[in-house]
């Protein structure tokens, strides 16, 4: 029932949600850090160019993010969860819950967004990434952009993808491609417009065909 009730007060919390993006980040990392400074511009683009920001509600690159779109008069989300050391929802969430169970909150993550912004981060992180990547690998989601920002942090992780995982083919050339990888925040909000473009064009492509064969029906 406890389940049931977390899935029931998201769905109506956040049932008239704007168009919105998530963005992830660290818990850990301090307010003057670089990535907090580039989650703050970020939260402000979104919310300029007219996107909901969600995050997971918590201190760091949540709290900036969260204050960024905020400042800029946007709509800031916080999705928090119940464990010992998080401080709650931050103070610059407008509309928040709190959730026990992480794959309840996660699905709230991925409905209520039109795109994964992924700053420097933990393992949260990580989950959140690889849980969107694989979603859009298996066509479970679609035109679903996923952002890295800091490019420095990542350079890692992505020499690995190509020269382990990738190289093994354990996953596809296309599936590298599955990712944008920037430290521009314009280009990164642009990507994402691009990308709802893309898709409006799609769907109505797809309406447009739909009418004409049940035009040659009738």
């Amino acid at each position: 029932m406890r389940i049931l009730s977390e899935f029931v007060e998201g769905f109506d919390t956040l049932a008239d949600l704007p168009p919105a993006v998530s963005v992830f980040g660290s818990a850990r990392s301090k307010p003057d850090s670089p990535e907090c400074e580039l989650a703050r511009r970020l939260g402000g683009a979104l919310a300029s160019a007219g996107y909901a920001v969600i995050t997971g509600g918590g201190p760091g690159v949540m709290e900036a993010a969260n204050r960024g779109a905020n400042e800029a008069g946007g709509l800031s989300v916080g999705l928090g969860i119940e464990l010992p050391f998080e401080q709650g929802i931050n103070e610059w969430v407008d509309m928040g819950i709190d959730f026990r169970y992480f794959f309840a909150r996660k699905t709230m993550f991925v409905k209520y967004a039109q795109a994964f912004v992924v700053l420097p981060g933990g393992f949260g992180t990580m989950d959140e990434l690889f849980e969107a990547l694989t979603l859009v690998q298996t066509g479970k989601v679609t035109r679903f952009p996923v952002v890295l920002m800091g490019t420095a942090y990542w350079s890692g992780l992505l020499d690995w993808l190509r020269g382990t995982m990738a190289a093994e083919s354990k996953i596809g050339p296309a599936d590298l491609d599955l990712m944008c990888v920037t430290d521009d925040v314009d280009e990164a909000v642009q990507y994402i417009i691009d990308a709802d473009a893309a898709l409006a064009a799609e769907q109505e492509a797809l309406k447009e065909a739909a009418a004409a064969q049940a035009e040659a029906r009738s």
